[in-house]
C-alpha cells in the first residue's frame, strides 16, 4: 500500500486511522498515495487558527507579512524541481506544471510587492479620503479596513494543486487571516508536498497555514461570522455550500468560482491572411491542450464569422493534428493525461451531449494515439473540436472539462455578443480583432457577463499572457454561472478579506486611530527643522510653518520666459482681466509650488535623501502679483522600507496667502534615512 497523505492541523501532522482511498497516477494508473481525514479534529483545527495563527499574523504589519510572502516564494522557487517531478503524476506536462507551480510562486512574489508598495507599514488600511462632517472641521469621517479575527478556508479543485493554494493564501495572509487548505483529493499529494516544505521552512508563523487532506465534511459546521470560504469547483457543490446553515444564517462569507463556458470571439474584420487569424487559432488550441483543457478559464466556445468558419475549423484542426498526447514527462509530448479515468469518463459524456447539436470535426473522444504510455491505463484523450449547428443550445449549457471546444458561427457583431452572453456568466472572454470600433462594441456588450476580457491583436500579442492566464494584479472571477466570486486583483483581494468600517471622530482622535495625520488635528512645532530629523526621530504631526514671500510680477514674467509657459493668464493683462476666474495676471500654479519648496526646504545635506513625487496637487485660489504666500508642512505618514536604510515620509503641504486662504494643497513625498548621525 502506498503512503497515506497526512493533514497538518493544530501544529502537528495527522495520519488517519483507516487506509483511506487510493489516488492513481493519471498517466500510468499506478497508485501514488492514499487519502483520508478520518479522526481529524476540525474543531481543534479552526480553534488553532483563531487563537494561535490569527493573533500571530495580526501582530505583524502589512509590510512584515509581505516580507514573509517574499521569503516563502524564494524558498519554494529554490525547491521547485521536487514539485515538478511529482506534478508529472497528475498528468501535467512540464509546461502545465510551470503554469501551476511557477504561476503560484509568481503570485506570492506579486502580492509581496503589492503589500509593500500599496499598503502601509501598519495593521490598518485607509479607504478613500477624509470626509468633513461639520462646518468647523472638528467632526470628520474616515473609512478604514481592519483584519477580521477569523479563518480563511479554501476548498480547491484538482487541476491546480499548487497555484490554487498559493493564489488564495497570499491575499488572506496579507489581510491577517490564517488559512485552512482543503485541496482537491485527486492531486492532493502535490499540495501536501508543498505544504510540508512550507511548514519545514518555519517561515510562516505557526497556525497561519493548515492542511486538510480528505473529506471536508463538517468543516463548515465549525465556522462562524468572522470566517470565510473560497470555493473552486462545480456549481453543484457550490450550491450545497450556499445552502449550509452557517452560510445562510451564520454570517460565513462564501466566494465561489464554478462552471464557466468561456468564449473567444474572432472579429468580423479579420481575414484568413491577417495576423489576428493565426493568433485566434493558436489561442484556441493552447486553451484546449494546456492542462489537457482542465482549466476553469479554457475556451469552450469559439465564436467566429460564418463566412470564414470553414477556414477556422481547418486551421484549428491542422494545428491540433500536431499535438502529441502521452507520458507527460516525455520531452516530445505536448498534452498529458486528464486527472483521472473518472474525469475522462465525464468529459466523454459531455461530448456526447454536445453531439446532439454539433458534429465532431476533429479527434475521437474514445480513442487516441499516445507516446510512451498505455492508452488504457492512463486517462488519455484526444483533443476534440466540434462545430455546432445554428441555434445549438448544448454548447452554452454543457461544460466538457477537458480538451474540448466547440465552434459557433455568427452573422453580425450583435449576434456574437448575444452568443457570448448565452454562457450565463464566464470567468473570461477574449476578442481577437484589429478594429477599434469592433473592440468597443463587443467589450461593452460582453463585459456584464465576464470577469475579465482580453482584446488580442498584432500590437499586444508579443506581451499578452493569453486568454486563460489569471494574473495576480487583475480580478479573477465572474458573474452568474461562474459563481459571482472574485479573487486576485492585487490589493483588492487583500481588502476583500478585511472589514471596512466608517469611523467618525475628531481630527485628533482620527489621527490616533489611523496612525496618519488628519487635517484639523494638532501640529507639533519644533526648534529643529523636520528635514534635519531621521526616520527614528520624526513623528506624525511634526510641522514647519515658513516665513512669507511676496510673489512679484517680475517672478511671473521670469517664470513664463524661463519655462516657455506663456499662457495668457500669466502674460496678457487685458485677456486675464476678461477671464472671470482670474481678473488679471496671476502666477503659474507650478511657480507657486516651486516658490513654496524654497520656503520649506532645508538646503544642507541631511536625512532627507530625495523628493520622489507630489500627490493630490490642487490649485485653489489664484495668486496675483503682489500677493504673499507661506507654507505649512506637516508629517502625515511614515513608512519604513524593509531591507533599506531609508523610508518614505508623506508631508501635508498647505500654501496660504496673506489672508490665510489656501491657494494650493498637496502631499510631498520624500525618502528619509532611518538614522542620521553626521
Amino acid at each position: 500500500m502506498s503512503r497515506l497523505l497526512e493533514s497538518y492541523a493544530a501544529g502537528r501532522w495527522h495520519r488517519a486511522s483507516d487506509e483511506g482511498n487510493a489516488l492513481l497516477d493519471a498517466a500510468t494508473g499506478d497508485e501514488v498515495a492514499r487519502i483520508s481525514a478520518t479522526g481529524l479534529d476540525l474543531g481543534e483545527m479552526t480553534a488553532h487558527a483563531r487563537t494561535v495563527g490569527g493573533p500571530a499574523l495580526r501582530a505583524l504589519t502589512f509590510h512584515e507579512r509581505a516580507a514573509l510572502l517574499k521569503q516563502l516564494a524564494k524558498h519554494l522557487m529554490a525547491g521547485k524541481d521536487e514539485l515538478y517531478n511529482l506534478s508529472f503524476r497528475t498528468g501535467a506536462t512540464r509546461r502545465d506544471s510551470a503554469v501551476d507551480i511557477d504561476g503560484g510562486i509568481g503570485t506570492l512574489f506579486s502580492f509581496a510587492s503589492k503589500g509593500t508598495r500599496e499598503l502601509p507599514h501598519d495593521i490598518v488600511a485607509l479607504d478613500g479620503g477624509l470626509e468633513r462632517l461639520g462646518k468647523a472641521g472638528t467632526f470628520v469621517g474616515q473609512h478604514l479596513y481592519t483584519s477580521r479575527p477569523g479563518v480563511a478556508v479554501q476548498i480547491n479543485a484538482f487541476n491546480f494543486p499548487v497555484w490554487g493554494m498559493l493564489e488564495k493564501l497570499a491575499p488572506a495572509f496579507l489581510a491577517g487571516l490564517p488559512t485552512i487548505v482543503k485541496p482537491g483529493s485527486q492531486t492532493a499529494y502535490l499540495t501536501e508536498l508543498a505544504v510540508r516544505r512550507i511548514v519545514e521552512s518555519g517561515i510562516l508563523p505557526e497556525g497561519t497555514l493548515q492542511l486538510l487532506c480528505g473529506s471536508a465534511s463538517g468543516l463548515l459546521d465549525e465556522l462562524t461570522v468572522q470566517d470565510s470560504v473560497a470555493f473552486t469547483g462545480s456549481a453543484h457543490t457550490a450550491g450545497m455550500l450556499r445552502n449550509h446553515t452557517n452560510v445562510l444564517h451564520g454570517g460565513v462569507q462564501l466566494g465561489v468560482e464554478a462552471d464557466s463556458l468561456n468564449c473567444s470571439i474572432l472579429g468580423p474584420d479579420v481575414s484568413v491572411d491577417d495576423p489576428e487569424f493565426e493568433l485566434f487559432v493558436k489561442g484556441v488550441v493552447a486553451e484546449m491542450t494546456v492542462k489537457a483543457g482542465q482549466k476553469c478559464t479554457a475556451i469552450r466556445r469559439a465564436i467566429v464569422p460564418e463566412a470564414i468558419a470553414d477556414a477556422v475549423v481547418d486551421a484549428i484542426s491542422a494545428r491540433l493534428a500536431k499535438v502529441t498526447v502521452g507520458n507527460p514527462a516525455h520531452d516530445d509530448v505536448r498534452m498529458g493525461a486528464l486527472a483521472s479515468l473518472g474525469q475522462r469518463d465525464d468529459v466523454r459524456k459531455a461530448v456526447q451531449q454536445l453531439r446532439s447539436s454539433a458534429e465532431v470535426v476533429f479527434g475521437d473522444p474514445d480513442h487516441v494515439e499516445v507516446v510512451d504510455a498505455d492508452a488504457e491505463r492512463g486517462a488519455f484523450m484526444s483533443p476534440v473540436l466540434l462545430r455546432a449547428q445554428k441555434g445549438a443550445v448544448e454548447a452554452h449549457d454543457v461544460e466538457p472539462f477537458g480538451p474540448v471546444s466547440t465552434v459557433l458561427t455568427y452573422d453580425s457583431v450583435e449576434e456574437a455578443v448575444e452568443l457570448a452572453a448565452r454562457g450565463k456568466g464566464s470567468l473570461v472572454g477574449s476578442l481577437v480583432t484589429h478594429d477599434p470600433a469592433v473592440a468597443r462594441t463587443v467589450v461593452l456588450g460582453v463585459a456584464p457577463w465576464h470577469g475579465r476580457v482580453l482584446v488580442l491583436d498584432r500590437d499586444d500579442a508579443g506581451e499578452s499572457t493569453g486568454h486563460g492566464s489569471p494574473l495576480p494584479v487583475l480580478v479573477h472571477g465572474g458573474p452568474g454561472r461562474a459563481g459571482g466570486g472574485e479573487e486576485l486583483g492585487g490589493v483588492r483581494a487583500v481588502l476583500h478579506h478585511m472589514q471596512r468600517t466608517a469611523v467618525q471622530a475628531s481630527p485628533d482622535m482620527m489621527t490616533a486611530i489611523t496612525g496618519r495625520w488628519t487635517t484639523g488635528s494638532a501640529r507639533t512645532a519644533s526648534d529643529v527643522h523636520p528635514f534635519r530629523k531621521s526616520l527614528a526621530t520624526l513623528a506624525i504631526g511634526d510641522t514647519i510653518a515658513s516665513e512669507a514671500r511676496t510673489v512679484t510680477l517680475e517672478d511671473i514674467e521670469h517664470f513664463a520666459d524661463f519655462t516657455g509657459d506663456t499662457f495668457y493668464a500669466h502674460t496678457d493683462e487685458a485677456a486675464a482681466k476678461d477671464n472671470p476666474l482670474f481678473g488679471g495676471i496671476v502666477a503659474h500654479g507650478y511657480l507657486v509650488v516651486s516658490l513654496a519648496a524654497g520656503l520649506f526646504v532645508d538646503p544642507d545635506p541631511g536625512p532627507v535623501l530625495a523628493n520622489f513625487g507630489v500627490d493630490h496637487l490642487r490649485f485653489l485660489t489664484p495668486v496675483k502679483a503682489g500677493d504673499s504666500i507661506a507654507v505649512t508642512l506637516t508629517v502625515k505618514q511614515i513608512t519604513p522600507r524593509s531591507g533599506a536604510d531609508y523610508g518614505e515620509v508623506r508631508w501635508d503641504a498647505v500654501v496660504t496667502n496673506a489672508d490665510g486662504d489656501p491657494v494650493a494643497t498637496y502631499d510631498v513625498l520624500t525618502l528619509v534615512a532611518k538614522e542620521w548621525d553626521r
